[in-house]
């Protein structure tokens, strides 16, 4: 009979946070594979545990994976963990995963701390929905690829960030998103200096520039409302005048009735408004 794969949460800071379930299946597992031994090792003290670890991290991933795969389908039960936090998000926990499942060999989640989460619901910014980003590339076309993805985002956004990087990133944020989007920087998340600093991209940038971090960032976005994004497509339109604007819609094979309807839309004004507009220009 094969084996099974526990994914488990592991305290982000403070180690009060580790869960009882955690610790008891920490100890009945047959191995733990932890993304860096030397520091996990310091985690299974302080709890007695005394099971074997190994090492799978990004590295080693993929070879390391199919042996833990060939393990659990002798029977071995094995749990992994990660330097902190919830396995499997922004780590190679997530390839362990899918070789899981495509041999069959059942996955289950022993949840805890994660960072992304407890920065977002103590961010004071709407948590219903948001999109996760984990860190962005470290390729500079590619880091600001990814956010000009964000630009019209709604959502709220979530992203890692290391600390000697944040305020070249609170810059590009700035620069990409705006300078007066909100954002609340969260740093040393459930320890003891735990801070979260609100203000919009442009002072936060300003801030750091003489402040220096330290720990670990999650940085919470605001995303655009959906009043933002209505005048922003009105202000696209505004260059364009409102005769130009519905034959836009006319060569488009539109009849005049609906082009200025859909005009009329897109500058936020009521149709009436436009037939107004066009009748006085005739008579001029």
């Amino acid at each position: 009979m094969a084996g099974m794969l526990y994914l488990c949460a592991t305290p982000i800071g403070n180690l009060e946070d580790m869960t009882f379930r955690a610790v008891r299946i920490l100890k009945e597992v047959d191995l733990i594979a932890a993304e860096d031994t030397r520091n996990s090792v310091k985690l299974l003290n302080h709890f007695d545990i005394h099971t074997p670890m190994t090492s799978y991290h990004e590295y080693n991933k993929y070879d390391k994976g199919r042996k833990l795969v060939e393990k659990m389908q002798e029977g071995s039960n094995i749990a992994l963990i990660t330097d902190a936090g919830t396995p499997g998000i922004s780590d190679p926990g997530e390839e362990l995963v899918r070789m899981c499942h495509e041999a069959g060999i059942p996955v289950t989640a022993v949840p805890g701390a994660a960072a992304c989460i407890t920065g977002l619901i103590i961010s004071g910014l709407p948590a219903g929905r948001f999109a996760f980003e984990a860190f962005l590339p470290a390729d500079k076309k590619e880091r600001e690829a990814v956010l000009e993805t964000l630009r019209n985002e709604q959502r709220t956004m979530v992203i890692y960030e290391a600390p000697h990087r944040l305020l070249k990133t609170l810059k590009l944020l700035a620069g990409i998103l705006g300078e007066d989007r909100q954002v609340s920087v969260c740093r040393e998340l459930t320890k003891k200096h735990e801070t979260v600093f609100r203000s919009t991209l442009g002072q936060a940038a300003v801030y750091y520039e003489s402040t220096e971090p330290k720990g670990e960032c999650v940085l919470v976005i605001a995303g655009l409302s959906r009043q933002q994004i209505e005048q922003a497509e009105r202000e696209k339109w505004e260059d364009m005048t409102i005769e130009d604007h519905v034959g836009y819609y006319l060569s488009m094979g539109a009849d005049r009735k609906e082009a200025m309807k859909k005009a009329a839309k897109d500058r936020g004004v009521s149709k009436r408004d436009i037939y107004n507009y066009l009748e006085q220009k005739k008579q001029k």
